[in-house]
């Protein structure tokens, strides 16, 4: 995808880590239009919504996708 493309930040991965308190945490990472790359951290909720909102099977779907899928109504 190349950078000049970008409006807004997109999802170009994401994996499955453990937990603090042994739950499943979702480590997204969003490429902004500038070419920085940065995690975000997702408790386990809001990586199921957001695996919904993107109609994500595996993470691999999540690629592409705008951040705003992360936050409903953003």
């Amino acid at each position: 995808m190349p950078e000049s493309a970008l409006d807004e930040a997109v999802i170009v991965g994401a994996d499955i880590v453990a937990g603090h308190d042994g739950t499943a945490e979702l480590v997204v990472r969003l490429l902004h239009p500038d070419g920085s790359e940065h995690p975000v951290l997702l408790d386990e909720d809001t990586g199921l919504k957001l695996m919904e909102a993107c109609g994500a099977s595996s993470l691999e779907d999540l690629y592409g996708q705008s951040w705003r899928r992360i936050v409903p109504d953003a």
